[in-house]
């Protein structure tokens, strides 16, 4: 099996820094060390320097094609694989090639010959990376037609940077390096202006720069290397899900925006037995308030957590660890050590910051968390301490002649036990407090009195107690985590079925206010919005009966932000269910939040599509429109010209080009006049019984053109408006015209179908790939065809905007051996 070829890629921040030149530089130096070394494709673009270059090295020739009666030349891509050489040369990786090619882009014959073994040589531009190209275009104002994917250049073994300050790269056109001397003036004031190519160049770097992370972090995994390297500032902040996480955030950003490009992470470790007391909506929203510092956020798992924190950071070769100080009491903190001071000191080379905070001060004042057990089990495990211990001092005082006093100390040690489980800690406690006295009153000798003669039996009071109390600490703790991971478990379900709910509707907030509704059996839920402190409260969104519109009409109150809250009404919910709701209300705020951003996105949308068109029609009128009037002016012109005095002929011959040109002016206003009607929806339409036999031939005769037209005799008339369906088939046969060659004319045939009438018009041209199809018909635009003199683009767009408009479709087909059929299909007359 013959092994991979290595790609090596030159990549450059705008037209003229010498890639090629750079390529070539290295392809000579290959072959001198005696690499077989061929040139593929190299565009000098004239330039002297990079023609020089390509002075004795081996050229495969190239492969001429026509397309559309235009000559040009492409890759060779059979003739480099059967010429096998050990490198090749292939410039401009993201060119499209001319249809007909083996391959729609040049990308994919550098694929081809990379699997061939062969290593290539390549050049590209920051500016065709798809993930920069509407980028590039908002910067430059030039939108870049060829792109090649990020994933195909980032793949390469080897990519080099060819750099060149904005001025250098103004300096060389000015000096005729770049461009012919007419085109210099045009691109410095343009394309080529500091600003623009100051921006590019930082592009350029910018993504290299992640290319460059890819290949250092894919290094240290392989090597097994987990030390910081510092070859970029990243911040991590750790947040707990603590009211103080707000504060770390904002300082980590600080410390993140005191070094250029530094990255900042927030994390947040879950513990491995999921039981940890984060609230997950306060969570959620420092998780938007770390994404609108332009950080990211992540969750990792651990029951270590200052181990799982620096695990986090050593992976992503983090420089700074930012950490909360602790908010437990000064006992607590002499007892363990705690999470700051031991990721301190095992941070090794990451530097640690410990953040002072108001909760820090706070812990004091915490609330003791509630006991595992409800209320009715601790007053059953009372009533057991209260009757077992009588009870159990009088069936042993019964039995006292049988029995010895460890006998004794076991019996109260299994009421203490009982107790334990079925009230928790209080009532066990009491069980061996009381047993200890009862036993030391009734059967430790002295009897009935407190005193105790033998050391072993004061030994085994003092045991019993403790193993007592030890029991009963770990029942009550078990019950807790117990209660713990019941409640995990249902906020886990629950939370899950919103995802599910939000993530399968096709409106997330109405979903998920529903899915709140249900869960706490509220009779309406309503999120509430407004634009300051002092103005009225507005439903963003409600389900269920009649919204609140403050949040006063509701019986429980959520607020998320300091102008949004979540209301229900309903019921009021218990305390242990507001943590759960938080979270739903966080999550809420999410979504209306991406709602907002939606409809601004659509609104730009517009906003760009509406920019676009005006900008397309203005180089239409520019061009396209002033091509006609300069004809017609300049034949005018010269009939007013008292200087010259022209024949007949010649005077005729003046006055058809003026109304052959001011035709084709009408008929270029008339298409943008029916455009903008259309796209208004101000057309107005006049359907009637339409003749194809007759609607036909008479638009063919409105282009004097030869074409074929077959029209069965008992084909149904259609319903349109004649003079809307002449401009469509018009339309059409021009454009089949245009692009079918002279010894195969197109041809018009028509079928019924079902209810339906398509009329077929066929060209037998280069035809069109599929993935234009859809494009053919956008306005202001002819996909590659280089007749620029025959109309401003819009011809087959308004033809199916006025097919559509008379309850119609144009849809284009490949037709058999070649070519373009456009088919109109039609309603049938009843």
């Amino acid at each position: 099996m013959t092994a991979r070829g290595t790609l090596r890629v030159y990549l450059g921040a705008a037209p003229g820094v010498g890639k090629t030149y750079k390529m070539l530089e290295e392809g000579r130096r290959r072959r001198e060390r005696g690499t077989d070394v061929v040139v593929g494709f190299v565009e000098t673009h004239d330039r002297p320097a990079t023609e020089a270059m390509l002075e004795g090295l081996e050229t495969v020739p190239r492969r001429d094609m026509t397309y559309r009666g235009a000559a040009f030349t492409e890759l060779d891509l059979d003739a480099v694989l059967a010429r096998r050489p050990e490198v090749a040369l292939v410039d401009e990786l993201a060119h499209t090639n001319v249809p007909g090619s083996a391959h729609a882009k040049r990308w994919q014959d550098v694929e081809l010959l990379l699997e061939a073994g062969i290593d290539v040589l390549t050049t590209v531009n920051v500016q065709h990376l798809e993930s920069l190209n509407d980028v590039v275009e908002a910067i430059t104002g030039v939108p870049q037609r060829e792109t090649v994917p990020d994933a195909v250049v980032r793949r390469a073994e080897q990519i080099e940077l060819v750099d060149m300050t904005p001025e250098a790269l103004r300096r060389r056109m000015a000096h005729g390096n770049v461009y012919k001397p007419e085109k210099i003036d045009a691109a410095l004031g343009n394309y080529f202006r500091v600003g623009n190519l100051t921006a590019l160049r930082e592009l350029a770097l910018l993504w290299l720069a992640g290319k460059v992370d890819e290949q250092l972090d894919r290094y240290r995994s392989e090597h097994g290397i987990d030390k910081k390297w510092e070859t970029r500032e990243r911040v991590v902040v750790a947040l707990t899900g603590g009211p103080e996480g707000d504060t770390l955030i904002r300082r980590a950003a600080r410390v993140a925006a005191r070094t250029k490009a530094a990255d900042l992470l927030a994390v947040h470790v879950v513990r491995g037995d999921g039981l940890a007391a984060a609230d997950p909506a306060r969570l959620t929203r420092q998780r938007l308030l770390v994404e609108s510092l332009g950080g990211t956020y992540h969750q990792v798992l651990g029951a270590d957590v200052p181990r799982a924190l620096l695990d986090f950071a050593r992976g992503v070769n983090a420089t700074q660890l930012v950490l909360g100080a602790s908010r437990r009491g000064r006992l607590a903190q002499i007892l363990s050590p705690g999470v700051g001071t031991t990721t301190t000191a095992e941070s090794g080379a990451i530097d640690v910051h410990l953040v002072t905070h108001e909760e820090a001060r706070r812990f004091a004042f915490r609330a003791r968390r509630p006991g595992g057990l409800d209320r009715r089990r601790r007053i059953a495990g009372l009533l057991v301490a209260a009757a077992g211990l009588p009870l159990l001092t009088l069936v042993l005082d019964a039995l006292r002649d049988g029995t010895a006093l460890t006998t004794e100390i076991l019996a109260y040690l299994v009421l203490a036990v009982a107790a334990a489980l079925v009230g928790g800690l209080l009532p066990a406690l009491i069980c061996a407090v009381g047993g200890f006295v009862l036993l030391n009153w009734f059967f430790t000798p002295p009897l009935n009195r407190f005193t105790i003669d033998e050391r072993e039996n004061l030994f085994a009071l003092v045991a019993f107690v403790g193993v007592a109390v030890a029991v009963a600490t770990v029942v009550d703790s078990a019950a807790r985590r117990a209660r713990d991971a019941a409640r995990a478990s249902a906020e886990a379900q629950t939370l899950a079925t919103l995802a599910g709910s939000v993530l399968h509707g096709d409106n997330p907030l109405e979903a998920l206010l529903e899915r709140v509704r249900e869960s706490f059996g509220q009779s309406c839920v309503t999120l509430l919005e407004r634009d300051s402190e002092h103005a009225p409260w507005q439903v963003a969104a409600s389900v269920g009966a009649a919204p609140c519109t403050s949040p006063a009409d509701g019986e429980t109150e959520v607020p998320i932000e300091e102008n949004v809250a979540l209301v229900l009404r309903g019921h009021a919910l218990p305390a242990t269910a507001r943590r759960l709701v938080e979270a739903f209300a966080a999550h809420a705020a999410i979504a209306l939040r991406q709602r907002r951003l939606g409809e601004q996105a659509a609104a730009a949308g517009t906003l760009a599509e509406v920019d676009r068109l005006r900008t397309a029609l203005l180089s239409a009128v520019s061009h396209d429109l002033r091509t006609p009037l300069a004809s017609a002016k300049a034949a005018v012109g010269s009939l007013r010209s008292p200087d010259i005095d022209f024949s007949p002929e010649d005077t005729g011959e003046l006055l058809a080009t003026a109304e052959e040109s001011l035709d084709k002016l009408t008929r270029l206003v008339e298409n943008l006049l029916d455009m903008s009607r259309l796209q208004a929806g101000a057309l107005a339409l006049t359907l009637e019984a339409v003749d194809l036999a007759d609607a036909l031939p008479r638009a063919a005769d409105d282009l004097d053109a030869a074409v074929a037209i077959s029209v069965p005799e008992e084909l149904p008339e259609v319903t349109a408006d004649p003079a809307l369906l002449e401009r469509i088939l018009v339309n059409l046969i021009a454009n089949a015209l245009r692009h079918s060659p002279p010894d195969r004319p197109p041809s018009i045939g028509a079928s019924a179908h079902a209810e339906r009438v398509e009329i077929r018009v066929v060209d037998h041209g280069p035809g069109l790939p599929a993935a234009d199809h859809d494009r053919v018909f956008q306005p202001f635009q002819r996909l590659g065809d280089r007749d620029n003199s025959t109309g401003v683009g819009l011809g087959l767009a308004l033809s199916r905007g006025l097919a559509e408009a008379m309850g119609g479709t144009l849809r284009p087909e490949p037709t058999p051996g070649g070519g373009l059929t456009m088919t109109l299909s039609l309603p049938g007359v009843r």
